[in-house]
Formats: structure tokens, C-alpha cells, sequence
């Protein structure tokens, strides 16, 4: 049975937050009235170890449940095999799908047909996520949320559990992200990374990095030098916990392999910017994580600043801050314009130029922007 009630709330704890998106409430309440059962938690737990091993948070896209079962972000097949028959006896589509023929959603779709809101559900950009998800015990089912918008830290949600006699109860709690590290927690939310190849981060479990997701660059010339990003610390969390991960953009304008010596040779270059995209789960604040990104493939010794920014995206309209890179030329610097561009809703961590005696004072130089600590090196 559901909880006739969506708002019993811990009486000392505060009231319910208002609600940015209601389709995510009744989403969130759709996933609570599904027949879920243990394969349908093993489902969701493949798709975001998936999706977390290919360097994005730990989600499971509509798009994925619905089209490929089991597959992480950036995967077109689930992770038992063929990603449309077989991979499951009855995945999690096969109830949003009687769900969808038994109930009158007008909430969730606007048309009537149940492939149509197939369709949209798909195309809906929400996701499943599931924080915390590598200490889930293999059996617990979770409590089902969503993310209620305006920056709250908290809200009511769902608490799925089955008695010894197979009877399925749904009660509904208080949860917040201390809730979240204790017990399995579901949350409804927008998908804000699936559009990025996001840096895969060394650890335990990915010695190394897939070259494919690597910034394209070229070779460092014979007598220049890289400039590698290291390892990278967040200092602090910039969004709810409710949208999960930060995820950083980091820019470097520059002159690649410059070594011009006259004035017709300077007007050959012009400065190239390179892009990536990292993401650092909740649970990596204050850690150092190893990376080994190059920012600039051939850093000459007449390269005299690189432009550098760090954001953290929060989506929004394209916009570009406007800088130079820097050269020495005949004793004499010169700049060359470079754009970097970047969303007007991001958190700009830190923008600036760098200058190359920064990055030549230690073999690895350490340096905090913002709220994040950079290591540098020059191979």
C-alpha cells in the first residue's frame, strides 16, 4: 500500500520545501507505486556503476531505463549484454509501461497513447540517482525522492520495504544526505552531464585513463614541454545534494609551440583553447584526485601566460569571457585574444592568467583557485 499522506515529516524536522518541478514529484511517486523488486535494484545498481565508471555521476537516465536496461551514460547496451531483449527477464520498463496503460498520467505526458509517453519519459532529460550507491548492500530497497529545487538540502520521500509474508509497504520519511550514506536512496532528478565526455579519474578501480575521453591535442614538439593538470580537490560542495556531483569545466588558452623570430612569423599563430570537462562525486570533497590532462601539448619558452578558467555548470545561455595569452618576442610581450566560453548560471570558480614561471618554480606546483586546489607539472 502507498502512504495515504506524502508529508509525514519528522516533527522537528522543517517543513516541506517548495517544489521547482512537480513532474518530478509525481514521477518520484509513479517509481514508488511500481511492483520494484530484487531485479529491478540490481538493474538500477548496474546501470550506475556503469555510468560512474565511464567518469559521470552515479545515474541512470530515462532515456537508458527505457531504451537500453542496464546501461550507464554514454553506453547504447546494458551491462548483461543485448540492450533492447534478453538483458532482463522483466526490466523496469515493463512496469513503467503497465503502469502507464493502468493510469491516467496526464502529469507525466500530455498525449494519451502509452508509446507516446514511452517517448517523452525518454526524451524528458530526468534520471534516477542513486547516491552513495557502491556501499549498497545488495539487498535494501531504497526510499524514492526527487529533487525539489531551490537549492534545498532536504524532503520527504518514499521508504520501499517488503515483509517476511511478500506484503510490499511504502511509508513516507524525512531524507536528507545524512539519510542518504545510512540507506539506499533513489532521487528523481534533471540530468545535467550526459552532454559531456567527462575525464575519467584515476583511482583503485581505473588505473588508467581511456584515451577517448582525453582533451585532443597534439604531441608535444622535440625541445618543448607539456603542461599536465595532475590532480585536482573540490574544497566544497557547490550544489544540493539532491543534483548530486559538481561538475567542473576547465579552460586553457594558449600559444602552441611558439617560436617565432621575426614579425611576419608572429602573425602565423594564433591561440588555441583547450576543454574538458571533470566530475567529482559528492563524496570526494576535500580529497585529492589524481588526473593527467594535458592543458597545453607544446609549451615553448616563449610562452609567457596562459589564460585559465574553472567553472562549475549550472547551465543557462552561452556567453564568453574574453582574455589573452601572452608570448615573448624580441623582448617584448605580445597577446593574442582568446574567448573562453562558459554558461551565464555557472559558478565561475576561478578565471585569471597563469604565467609561465608559476609552472617552472617546482617540478609539480600546487596552487588553490577559488575553491578547488590545482597540481600543475611541466613534462
Amino acid at each position: 500500500m502507498l502512504a495515504a499522506s506524502c508529508g509525514l515529516m519528522d516533527p522537528d524536522k522543517p517543513d516541506k520545501p517548495r517544489i521547482e518541478d512537480e513532474r518530478l514529484q509525481t514521477l518520484a511517486r509513479m517509481f514508488a507505486e511500481l511492483p520494484i523488486g530484487s531485479e529491478h535494484l540490481q538493474e538500477v545498481h548496474d546501470a550506475v556503476e556503469a555510468s560512474s565508471g565511464r567518469g559521470y555521476d552515479e545515474e541512470y537516465t530515462m532515456e537508458c531505463l527505457l531504451n537500453a536496461p542496464g546501461a550507464g551514460v554514454g553506453e547504447t547496451r546494458g551491462t548483461k549484454g543485448n540492450s533492447t531483449e534478453g538483458s532482463y527477464c522483466n526490466p523496469l520498463r515493463n512496469l513503467i509501461r503497465s503502469y502507464f496503460q493502468s493510469h491516467n498520467t496526464s502529469s507525466l505526458s500530455t498525449k494519451s497513447s502509452v508509446d507516446d509517453k514511452m517517448g517523452q519519459l525518454a526524451a524528458s532529460g530526468y534520471q534516477l540517482y542513486w547516491p552513495f550507491s557502491d556501499s549498497w548492500d545488495g539487498e535494501s530497497f531504497p526510499i524514492i525522492t526527487f529533487d525539489p529545487g531551490y537549492g534545498a538540502e532536504s524532503n520527504y520521500g518514499y521508504a520501499i520495504s517488503v515483509l517476511e509474508d511478500g506484503t510490499r509497504v511504502v511509508d513516507s520519511v524525512y531524507v536528507d544526505e545524512q539519510v542518504a550514506m545510512e540507506r539506499p536512496v533513489w532521487v528523481l532528478n534533471r540530468n545535467s552531464d550526459a552532454g559531456f565526455s567527462p575525464v575519467d579519474l584515476f583511482d583503485a578501480v581505473s588505473i588508467l585513463t581511456k584515451t577517448e575521453n582525453r582533451p585532443v591535442t597534439q604531441p608535444a614538439g622535440s625541445g618543448h614541454r607539456r603542461l599536465m593538470m595532475k590532480s585536482f580537490k573540490m574544497l566544497r560542495q557547490f550544489d544540493s545534494w539532491f543534483r548530486g556531483a559538481s561538475e567542473f569545466d576547465i579552460k586553457a588558452g594558449s600559444v602552441e609551440g611558439f617560436t617565432a623570430s621575426t614579425e611576419a612569423e608572429l602573425k602565423l599563430y594564433s591561440p588555441s583553447v583547450t576543454d574538458f570537462t571533470i566530475v567529482v562525486k559528492r563524496k570526494y570533497v576535500n580529497k585529492t584526485l589524481p588526473f593527467d590532462v594535458i592543458l597545453v601539448s607544446d609549451f615553448s619558452t616563449q610562452l609567457d601566460k596562459i589564460a585559465f578558467l574553472v567553472t562549475e555548470d549550472d547551465g543557462g545561455t552561452r556567453t564568453n569571457w574574453k582574455c589573452q595569452a601572452q608570448v615573448k618576442f624580441q623582448s617584448k610581450t605580445y597577446g593574442f585574444d582568446v574567448d573562453l566560453p562558459y554558461n551565464e548560471k555557472d559558478d565561475i570558480v576561478w578565471r585569471g592568467q597563469l604565467s609561465a614561471r608559476f609552472f617552472e618554480e617546482e617540478d609539480i606546483v600546487s596552487g588553490r583557485f577559488g575553491d578547488v586546489v590545482i597540481d600543475f607539472e611541466l613534462e
